[in-house]
């Protein structure tokens, strides 16, 4: 469709095989406009959208034999394409976006003066709530106001709720000014946002320190997670309170799981790792975790696990974690796959 576009040829004239690749085109996009088709025009650089426009305006009809020869040439260009490439450096660097290298795609892009392609308020809307909270901050009120009115809003909701209070109620006010602005504007504010992003320099690690740090101390031993973590807020206590929110560990397991996916767990846990991890619950927080489990559970599978537990006696600490530790990998393995979504503490305060 773009070469069709594209490629000049002879003006329009009665005979079919005299007419230009650019009416032809014109041709094939009114009639799959036509039979309902989604075409997608705006992937074509904005002159030839105004030029393809200006063809449809200007062009009244066409008897069904010159339609059907111009869709018979038309599906027979098609079917002899073997292969089809992006067709520039742009396209290019999009299609192979995960393949390569960050760095790779990054050095290729300023060499190439290519910015990313695509809906830079798609790019936007994507990023986590805490990135776009840090652009808000950076802008002006007014452009602010664009970005908040732009993105989801589930989004939205939740960097006003970040914002310090005189900040959020400015934006909140220049949002009911943005009915002047124009889509031309909007346009152009989403491409220099997304032209910071595409500035920065890629990073090693996609997840935060915090998450990190509370991913290995995940599977430390109690003493030695709390040894760490009692050192870290000496040292930096809000970076060790985002450490805490992290974690995920057995005791955690009532703030963060939803009652209804127990039994996902108890299908993916042995009966007897799980009454091992029971035995082992002799903290109080650990304890709220047994019933928690054993509350949302079948009846009978409850009462087999506690007696199952309860004939399991004393348990080492390090047996005792290690189940309680698979039960929590488990879980962890659900929510990788989409199973299930864990709670966000937050959401309560």
């Amino acid at each position: 469709m773009n070469q069709m576009l594209a490629l000049p040829g002879p003006s329009m004239g009665a005979d079919p095989s005299q007419l230009s690749r650019k009416a032809k085109a014109a041709i094939i996009v009114q009639f799959l406009l036509n039979e309902g088709a989604d075409v997608p025009l705006a992937d074509l650089p904005e002159e030839q959208q105004a030029e393809l426009t200006l063809l449809l305006g200007n062009m009244r009809y066409v008897d069904r034999d010159t339609l059907n020869m111009v869709v018979s040439e038309f599906t027979n260009e098609l079917d002899s394409v073997g292969l089809s490439f992006p067709g520039d450096m742009a396209g290019a660097l999009s299609a192979m976006d995960g393949k390569i290298s960050a760095r790779t795609a990054m050095r290729l892009r300023k060499e190439a003066g290519v910015r990313q392609t695509g809906d830079p308020w798609q790019r936007l809307s994507a990023l986590d709530p805490e990135r776009i909270e840090e652009l808000v901050m950076s802008e002006s009120i007014e452009v602010a106001a664009v970005m908040m009115s732009k993105i989801d809003v589930g989004k939205a909701a939740q960097v006003l709720s970040k914002l310090p209070g005189d900040k959020a109620r400015r934006i909140s006010y220049a949002v009911s000014m943005t009915t002047g602005v124009t889509p031309d504007a909007v346009d152009r504010i989403g491409l220099a946002l997304a032209a910071q992003l595409d500035a920065e320099p890629p990073k090693a690690f996609k997840a935060k320190p915090e998450e990190r740090l509370g991913s290995i101390l995940n599977y430390s031993n109690t003493a030695v997670r709390e040894e760490l973590l009692e050192g870290l807020e000496q040292d930096d206590q809000q970076f060790a309170d985002a450490v805490r929110k992290a974690i995920f560990t057995f005791a955690n397991i009532p703030e963060r799981l939803n009652a209804i996916d127990v039994p996902k767990i108890t299908r993916d846990v042995s009966a007897d790792v799980l009454a091992v991890a029971l035995a082992a619950s002799e903290s109080e927080p650990d304890q709220a975790t047994a019933e928690f489990l054993l509350s949302n559970m079948s009846k009978r599978l409850a009462e087999s696990l506690r007696e199952e537990a309860a004939g399991k006696g004393t348990v080492k600490p390090k047996v005792g974690e290690k189940a309680q530790n698979e039960v929590v990998a488990a879980i962890r393995d659900l929510v990788s796959v989409g199973e299930i979504e864990l709670l966000n503490p937050d959401d309560d305060e």
